[in-house]
């Protein structure tokens, strides 16, 4: 063994220690490069930061729009007659003054009759009155006279102001026919009158209503687990089966502190503007109802979470080469609000816009 070790040449042992060389620099490296945000991405996403808020709470009800009873006028007739001239139909928007029907009625006959005899009466009254004087200067008629002619004309004047005033509280016809008039602007929201029927004063039944529809009441159910989680002036938002999405804003105005005995629930009352009068009476509503707390919690907004294995995440931006995946813990969230109770620091970044993609990136 050593004459063959002797024998091995010098050139022949530096080649074999540069083949050696050579097969370790053409071997592969194991380490994995990190992530890197590429420069289009980072131009398009958008950083969001940890913030700490009071805690919000939401409540789910339902509920359906109803007319706002403070501007809602029902027509009762104050009359009896026949119905002739309906000139509305229901939804219809009128004017103030505007008729909606015609009433052919011997009450309003009696009344204009009693007017015109009043109005005669009176007259008669005065010239007897003015003759009475003339007499009485001229000494044909004693003061007694004078006086008692005074006293017929003014009896006379007093029916006729209160013929008048009967008149003119049942439309100041002279014909015999009761004109209904609209109160208000508004739409005709409720018809409860037809041509050629008659109708009487001890008819509990209205002949219309009319409201404006300017502002509507949003009347929401709360049961009795919910009761103490509402109070005056919180935030509601509404949403509508015809506008599924549009949401509407408003607040608690009123809290009805009895239980509906039929299906133990308690009514809140939202009032909500109604601009171009897209909420109407009887639609279905959805009303969440949000108030704060007095403690304060770690808040990031919902987009920022990703949900996988049962667990959530965020992505925690340093740098496009410094993202890094953390689990968090959710306690609640509140519209486009999620609040934290474990996992985050107030003031770290997150990643915003397209937080999936560079999940999935990152777990490859």
């Amino acid at each position: 063994m050593k004459l063959l070790y002797k024998k091995i040449s010098p050139a022949l042992l530096l080649f074999c220690f540069g083949l050696h060389s050579c097969t370790d620099k053409a071997k592969p490296s194991d380490e994995k490069q990190g992530y890197v945000l590429p420069d289009s991405l980072l131009k398009t996403i958008e950083i969001d930061t940890v913030t700490t808020s009071k805690v919000l709470n939401s409540l789910n009800l339902t509920g359906k729009v109803d007319f706002n009873e403070d501007q809602v006028i029902k027509i009762f007739p104050p009359i009896s007659g026949l119905v002739s001239d309906i000139k509305v139909m229901l939804g219809d928007y009128v004017k103030k003054g505007q008729t909606l029907a015609e009433i052919k009625s011997v009450e309003m006959a009696g009344y204009s009759n009693d007017f015109s005899m009043a109005k005669s009466n009176l007259e008669i009254a005065k010239k007897t009155l003015d003759a009475t004087n003339d007499m009485y200067k001229s000494g044909l008629a004693s003061q007694r006279d004078q006086l008692t002619a005074q006293e017929n004309y003014n009896q006379a004047l007093s029916s006729l102001q209160k013929a008048e005033r009967v008149l003119t509280l049942n439309g100041g016809s002279l014909n015999g026919d009761y004109t209904v008039k609209s109160p208000i602007d508004g739409f005709v929201v409720e018809k409860q009158v037809n041509n050629n029927m008659i109708i009487r004063t001890d008819n509990a039944t209205g002949l219309f209503t009319i409201s404006d529809l300017k502002n509507v009441w949003v009347m929401a159910n709360v049961y009795e687990s919910n009761i103490a989680n509402v109070k005056m002036g919180d935030s509601v938002q509404v949403t509508t089966l015809s506008y599924p999405g549009k949401i509407f804003q408003g607040k608690v105005d009123r809290i009805m502190n009895v239980l509906d005995p039929s299906n133990k629930v308690m009514k809140l009352r939202i009032v909500l503007p109604n601009p171009g009068y897209l909420l109407k009476p009887e639609m279905f509503a959805s009303v969440v109802v949000r108030n704060t707390e007095n403690k304060k919690m770690i808040s990031i907004p919902f987009r920022d979470l990703i949900f996988d294995h049962s667990q959530y995440y965020v992505l925690v931006y340093k740098s496009p080469s410094d993202i890094s995946i953390r689990p968090v813990q959710v306690m609640n969230t509140v519209g486009d609000c999620s609040f934290i109770s474990e996992g985050l620091t107030e003031g770290e970044k997150l990643i915003g816009t397209q937080p999936l993609l560079i999940y999935q990136e990152l777990n490859s």
